[in-house]
Protein backbone atom coordinates (compact mmCIF):
# COMPACT_ATOMS: atom_id res chain seq x y z
CA UNK A 1 0.00 0.00 0.00
CA UNK A 2 1.34 3.51 -0.90
CA UNK A 3 2.25 5.44 2.48
CA UNK A 4 1.02 9.08 2.38
CA UNK A 5 3.60 11.09 3.84
CA UNK A 6 3.05 14.36 5.59
CA UNK A 7 5.60 17.14 6.53
CA UNK A 8 4.23 18.93 9.67
CA UNK A 9 6.00 21.56 10.48
CA UNK A 10 5.45 24.89 12.86
CA UNK A 11 6.20 27.91 12.53
CA UNK A 12 9.12 30.29 14.93
CA UNK A 13 8.26 33.87 15.66
CA UNK A 14 8.81 35.71 12.60
CA UNK A 15 6.83 33.64 10.64
CA UNK A 16 9.66 31.54 9.03
CA UNK A 17 10.75 27.59 9.37
CA UNK A 18 13.76 26.99 11.66
CA UNK A 19 16.64 24.89 10.65
CA UNK A 20 15.56 21.61 12.54
CA UNK A 21 11.89 22.26 10.35
CA UNK A 22 13.79 22.20 7.15
CA UNK A 23 15.84 19.31 7.82
CA UNK A 24 12.88 17.16 8.70
CA UNK A 25 11.64 18.58 5.15
CA UNK A 26 14.66 17.00 3.84
CA UNK A 27 13.79 13.84 5.09
CA UNK A 28 10.40 13.99 4.48
CA UNK A 29 11.06 14.53 0.97
CA UNK A 30 13.31 11.46 0.61
CA UNK A 31 11.12 8.79 1.23
CA UNK A 32 8.19 10.39 -0.07
CA UNK A 33 6.64 9.07 -3.59
CA UNK A 34 3.89 12.10 -3.24
CA UNK A 35 4.41 14.59 -0.19
CA UNK A 36 1.40 16.67 1.07
CA UNK A 37 3.17 19.54 3.62
CA UNK A 38 1.23 20.62 6.42
CA UNK A 39 2.15 23.89 9.08
CA UNK A 40 0.63 25.35 11.64
CA UNK A 41 0.97 28.80 13.27
CA UNK A 42 -0.68 32.47 13.66
CA UNK A 43 0.94 33.08 9.69
CA UNK A 44 1.98 30.62 7.21
CA UNK A 45 1.30 31.16 3.96
CA UNK A 46 5.10 33.67 4.24
CA UNK A 47 6.96 30.11 5.11
CA UNK A 48 4.56 28.02 2.92
CA UNK A 49 5.78 29.98 -0.08
CA UNK A 50 9.58 29.88 1.35
CA UNK A 51 9.11 26.21 0.96
CA UNK A 52 6.75 26.18 -2.18
CA UNK A 53 9.54 24.43 -4.80
CA UNK A 54 9.77 21.03 -2.55
CA UNK A 55 7.32 19.37 -5.00
CA UNK A 56 4.73 18.60 -2.40
CA UNK A 57 1.04 17.74 -4.07
CA UNK A 58 -0.63 19.50 -1.36
CA UNK A 59 -0.46 22.27 1.61
CA UNK A 60 -2.31 22.39 4.42
CA UNK A 61 -2.69 24.88 6.88
CA UNK A 62 -3.97 25.78 10.54
CA UNK A 63 -3.58 29.40 11.01
CA UNK A 64 -4.44 31.51 13.55
CA UNK A 65 -3.50 33.49 16.13
CA UNK A 66 -4.62 30.66 19.15
CA UNK A 67 -1.85 28.63 17.07
CA UNK A 68 1.04 30.98 17.15
CA UNK A 69 1.88 30.01 20.71
CA UNK A 70 3.19 26.52 21.89
CA UNK A 71 0.22 25.11 23.71
CA UNK A 72 -0.70 21.46 24.25
CA UNK A 73 -4.60 21.78 23.40
CA UNK A 74 -4.35 23.96 20.32
CA UNK A 75 -0.81 22.40 19.10
CA UNK A 76 -2.89 18.71 19.61
CA UNK A 77 -5.78 19.63 17.68
CA UNK A 78 -4.21 21.77 14.72
CA UNK A 79 -1.89 18.17 13.98
CA UNK A 80 -5.10 15.61 14.48
CA UNK A 81 -7.08 18.21 12.15
CA UNK A 82 -4.03 18.63 9.06
CA UNK A 83 -3.23 14.32 9.66
CA UNK A 84 -7.10 13.52 8.94
CA UNK A 85 -7.16 15.98 5.77
CA UNK A 86 -4.32 14.31 4.55
CA UNK A 87 -5.19 10.97 5.33
CA UNK A 88 -1.51 10.47 6.68
CA UNK A 89 -0.10 7.10 7.24
CA UNK A 90 3.43 8.43 7.79
CA UNK A 91 4.37 11.96 9.81
CA UNK A 92 7.77 13.60 9.45
CA UNK A 93 8.08 16.42 12.16
CA UNK A 94 10.92 18.28 13.89
CA UNK A 95 11.80 17.10 17.14
CA UNK A 96 11.12 20.22 18.69
CA UNK A 97 10.27 20.91 22.21
CA UNK A 98 6.68 22.19 20.87
CA UNK A 99 5.85 19.02 18.94
CA UNK A 100 7.57 16.75 21.33
CA UNK A 101 4.94 17.66 23.96
CA UNK A 102 1.76 17.50 21.54
CA UNK A 103 2.75 15.14 18.51
CA UNK A 104 2.57 11.36 20.97
CA UNK A 105 -0.83 12.66 22.01
CA UNK A 106 -2.11 13.32 18.22
CA UNK A 107 -0.59 9.29 17.92
CA UNK A 108 -3.31 8.52 20.41
CA UNK A 109 -6.09 10.51 18.67
CA UNK A 110 -5.65 8.73 15.40
CA UNK A 111 -5.07 4.98 17.07
CA UNK A 112 -1.44 5.35 15.72
CA UNK A 113 1.92 5.37 17.23
CA UNK A 114 5.39 7.54 17.72
CA UNK A 115 8.62 7.33 18.11
CA UNK A 116 11.12 10.20 19.09
CA UNK A 117 14.80 11.25 18.58
CA UNK A 118 14.56 9.71 15.22
CA UNK A 119 18.37 9.63 13.71
CA UNK A 120 18.07 8.57 10.35
CA UNK A 121 14.80 7.40 7.66
CA UNK A 122 15.27 5.13 4.78
CA UNK A 123 13.14 3.20 2.50
CA UNK A 124 12.83 -0.30 3.36
CA UNK A 125 10.79 -3.49 1.30
CA UNK A 126 7.62 -2.79 3.15
CA UNK A 127 7.63 0.49 3.82
CA UNK A 128 10.22 2.21 6.36
CA UNK A 129 13.03 1.92 8.69
CA UNK A 130 14.44 4.28 10.75
CA UNK A 131 17.20 4.45 13.40
CA UNK A 132 17.22 5.55 16.90
CA UNK A 133 19.72 5.43 19.46
CA UNK A 134 19.33 4.02 22.60
CA UNK A 135 21.83 3.90 26.06
CA UNK A 136 23.28 7.04 25.62
CA UNK A 137 23.36 7.01 21.47
CA UNK A 138 25.91 3.76 22.45
CA UNK A 139 23.35 1.25 20.68
CA UNK A 140 21.36 2.11 17.50
CA UNK A 141 18.16 0.19 16.11
CA UNK A 142 16.64 -0.22 13.14
CA UNK A 143 13.05 0.03 13.59
CA UNK A 144 9.85 -0.99 11.41
CA UNK A 145 6.20 -0.86 12.24
CA UNK A 146 2.79 -1.68 10.66
CA UNK A 147 0.60 0.52 12.69
CA UNK A 148 -0.41 3.78 10.84
CA UNK A 149 -0.34 6.32 11.23
CA UNK A 150 3.26 6.69 12.27
CA UNK A 151 4.74 9.98 13.54
CA UNK A 152 8.41 10.21 13.60
CA UNK A 153 10.24 12.76 15.55
CA UNK A 154 13.54 13.64 14.03
CA UNK A 155 16.74 15.07 15.77
CA UNK A 156 18.52 17.96 14.72
CA UNK A 157 22.05 17.43 12.50
CA UNK A 158 20.42 13.90 11.57
CA UNK A 159 19.58 15.04 8.03
CA UNK A 160 20.50 17.79 5.45
CA UNK A 161 17.98 20.62 5.40
CA UNK A 162 16.00 21.17 2.57
CA UNK A 163 17.23 23.86 0.16
CA UNK A 164 15.23 25.12 -3.11
CA UNK A 165 13.44 28.26 -4.54
CA UNK A 166 10.49 30.04 -2.90
CA UNK A 167 7.79 29.46 -5.20
CA UNK A 168 4.04 31.08 -4.07
CA UNK A 169 1.73 28.22 -3.12
CA UNK A 170 -2.11 27.99 -2.64
CA UNK A 171 -2.59 26.88 1.20
CA UNK A 172 -5.50 24.56 2.13
CA UNK A 173 -6.72 26.01 5.25
CA UNK A 174 -8.01 23.63 7.83
CA UNK A 175 -10.48 24.75 10.30
CA UNK A 176 -10.81 24.00 14.07
CA UNK A 177 -13.40 24.82 16.34
CA UNK A 178 -12.04 26.88 19.07
CA UNK A 179 -13.23 25.77 22.46
CA UNK A 180 -13.04 27.20 26.02
CA UNK A 181 -11.53 23.97 26.49
CA UNK A 182 -8.46 24.57 23.78
CA UNK A 183 -7.82 28.05 24.93
CA UNK A 184 -8.13 27.86 29.11
CA UNK A 185 -4.35 27.83 28.85
CA UNK A 186 -2.97 31.46 28.69
CA UNK A 187 0.82 32.09 27.16
CA UNK A 188 1.69 34.94 29.03
CA UNK A 189 5.16 35.65 27.43
CA UNK A 190 8.23 33.17 27.75
CA UNK A 191 11.29 34.06 29.99
CA UNK A 192 14.42 33.77 28.36
CA UNK A 193 18.56 34.23 29.34
CA UNK A 194 19.90 37.40 27.34
CA UNK A 195 21.87 36.25 24.55
CA UNK A 196 24.95 36.95 25.89
CA UNK A 197 24.17 35.23 28.74
CA UNK A 198 23.22 31.84 27.22
CA UNK A 199 25.50 28.92 26.82
CA UNK A 200 24.12 26.20 24.82
CA UNK A 201 23.12 26.97 21.03
CA UNK A 202 22.28 23.80 19.18
CA UNK A 203 22.50 25.54 16.04
CA UNK A 204 26.20 27.06 16.68
CA UNK A 205 28.66 25.90 14.07
CA UNK A 206 31.54 25.02 16.92
CA UNK A 207 30.67 23.30 19.79
CA UNK A 208 33.29 24.19 22.50
CA UNK A 209 34.05 21.91 25.50
CA UNK A 210 36.00 23.28 28.75
CA UNK A 211 37.44 20.39 30.79
CA UNK A 212 38.71 20.12 34.60
CA UNK A 213 42.07 21.38 33.66
CA UNK A 214 40.92 24.87 33.54
CA UNK A 215 40.01 24.72 37.36
CA UNK A 216 43.37 22.86 38.22
CA UNK A 217 46.71 23.83 39.63
CA UNK A 218 48.97 25.33 36.29
CA UNK A 219 52.58 25.42 35.74
CA UNK A 220 52.71 27.87 38.24
CA UNK A 221 51.70 25.93 41.10
CA UNK A 222 48.11 28.57 41.34
CA UNK A 223 44.81 27.88 40.22
CA UNK A 224 43.48 30.35 37.70
CA UNK A 225 39.34 29.85 38.05
CA UNK A 226 38.79 33.49 37.64
CA UNK A 227 40.78 33.82 34.21
CA UNK A 228 39.35 30.96 32.89
CA UNK A 229 36.54 32.07 33.25
CA UNK A 230 37.08 35.36 31.64
CA UNK A 231 38.86 33.53 28.83
CA UNK A 232 36.02 31.52 27.75
CA UNK A 233 33.33 33.90 28.74
CA UNK A 234 34.68 36.10 26.34
CA UNK A 235 35.23 33.27 23.72
CA UNK A 236 31.92 32.25 23.27
CA UNK A 237 30.99 36.42 22.91
CA UNK A 238 32.87 36.48 20.11
CA UNK A 239 32.29 33.10 18.30
CA UNK A 240 28.56 32.22 19.68
CA UNK A 241 29.99 28.91 20.08
CA UNK A 242 27.92 26.41 21.93
CA UNK A 243 29.62 25.41 25.68
CA UNK A 244 30.14 22.06 26.82
CA UNK A 245 31.86 20.17 29.64
CA UNK A 246 33.10 16.99 30.88
CA UNK A 247 30.78 15.47 33.92
CA UNK A 248 34.45 16.14 35.85
CA UNK A 249 34.32 19.55 35.84
CA UNK A 250 30.60 19.99 36.46
CA UNK A 251 31.09 17.63 39.52
CA UNK A 252 33.77 19.52 40.79
CA UNK A 253 31.23 21.23 43.16
CA UNK A 254 30.28 18.19 45.28
CA UNK A 255 34.31 17.91 45.95
CA UNK A 256 35.02 21.10 47.19
CA UNK A 257 36.71 21.96 44.22
CA UNK A 258 36.42 25.70 42.43
CA UNK A 259 33.80 25.45 39.54
CA UNK A 260 33.26 28.11 36.71
CA UNK A 261 29.97 29.98 37.14
CA UNK A 262 28.17 29.59 34.35
CA UNK A 263 28.25 25.63 33.67
CA UNK A 264 25.46 23.00 35.06
CA UNK A 265 24.59 19.88 34.31
CA UNK A 266 22.60 21.44 31.28
CA UNK A 267 25.87 21.59 29.70
CA UNK A 268 27.52 18.33 30.27
CA UNK A 269 28.71 16.44 27.05
CA UNK A 270 29.17 12.57 26.90
CA UNK A 271 28.29 9.41 28.51
CA UNK A 272 26.07 11.10 31.40
CA UNK A 273 25.23 13.74 29.17
CA UNK A 274 24.05 14.96 25.78
CA UNK A 275 25.30 14.33 22.18
CA UNK A 276 25.41 17.41 19.97
CA UNK A 277 25.35 17.52 16.68
CA UNK A 278 27.47 20.32 15.42
CA UNK A 279 29.83 20.93 12.41
CA UNK A 280 33.23 21.10 14.32
CA UNK A 281 34.19 21.21 17.84
CA UNK A 282 36.91 22.18 20.33
CA UNK A 283 37.71 20.50 23.68
CA UNK A 284 39.97 22.17 25.63
CA UNK A 285 41.66 21.05 28.99
CA UNK A 286 39.59 17.75 28.65
CA UNK A 287 41.84 14.10 28.05
CA UNK A 288 39.77 12.81 25.92
CA UNK A 289 38.44 9.77 27.48
CA UNK A 290 35.78 7.58 26.74
CA UNK A 291 33.12 9.06 28.52
CA UNK A 292 33.85 12.09 27.18
CA UNK A 293 34.21 11.48 23.97
CA UNK A 294 30.93 9.39 23.44
CA UNK A 295 29.52 12.94 23.32
CA UNK A 296 31.20 14.28 19.93
CA UNK A 297 30.60 11.16 18.63
CA UNK A 298 28.22 13.03 15.97
CA UNK A 299 30.69 16.12 16.09
CA UNK A 300 31.53 15.89 12.22
CA UNK A 301 35.50 17.74 12.69
CA UNK A 302 37.22 17.59 16.05
CA UNK A 303 40.13 19.58 17.63
CA UNK A 304 41.20 19.26 20.93
CA UNK A 305 44.19 21.14 23.03
CA UNK A 306 46.13 19.81 25.59
CA UNK A 307 49.33 19.75 27.31
CA UNK A 308 49.45 16.26 27.29
CA UNK A 309 50.68 14.57 24.07
CA UNK A 310 49.70 11.21 25.24
CA UNK A 311 46.18 11.85 26.28
CA UNK A 312 43.28 10.11 24.78
CA UNK A 313 42.73 12.84 22.13
CA UNK A 314 46.16 11.98 20.61
CA UNK A 315 44.84 8.55 20.76
CA UNK A 316 42.77 8.50 16.93
CA UNK A 317 40.06 10.14 19.04
CA UNK A 318 40.38 14.10 17.54
CA UNK A 319 40.86 14.99 14.00
CA UNK A 320 43.67 17.95 15.18
CA UNK A 321 45.35 17.74 18.46
CA UNK A 322 47.31 21.15 19.80
CA UNK A 323 49.92 20.45 22.28
CA UNK A 324 49.82 23.50 24.21
CA UNK A 325 48.80 25.43 27.53
CA UNK A 326 45.08 25.92 26.66
CA UNK A 327 44.96 29.77 28.61
CA UNK A 328 47.78 31.09 26.71
CA UNK A 329 45.81 29.79 23.04
CA UNK A 330 42.54 30.99 24.41
CA UNK A 331 43.62 34.16 25.16
CA UNK A 332 45.60 34.79 21.50
CA UNK A 333 42.29 33.33 19.55
CA UNK A 334 40.21 36.16 21.62
CA UNK A 335 42.88 38.83 20.51
CA UNK A 336 42.38 37.68 16.79
CA UNK A 337 38.86 37.49 16.92
CA UNK A 338 38.52 41.26 18.62
CA UNK A 339 40.21 42.58 15.46
CA UNK A 340 38.19 40.73 12.98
Amino acid sequence: MAETVVFLGHTEAGGGLSRITLEALGAAKSVAGELVVGLVGQETQHAANAIGGCGASRFLAVTGEPFGESRYSTDCAAAEAICRAAGATIVIAPHTSRWSRSLPGVALRLGGRADTHITGITRAENGLEVARWFYRQRMEALLERAERPWILLLDSGCCAAWQGDSTPVTLEKIDVEITPALTRTTVTGQQAPQSEQQTIRPDAGLLFVAGAGWTKKQKDGAVHAGQASELISRFLELSQASLGSSKSLVDLSGEGHVVLPFLSHLNQVGQTGSTPRHPKGLATCCHGEEPHVVGWRFIQERRAVNLDPNCGWARGKADVLYVADAFEVMARVNALLEKR
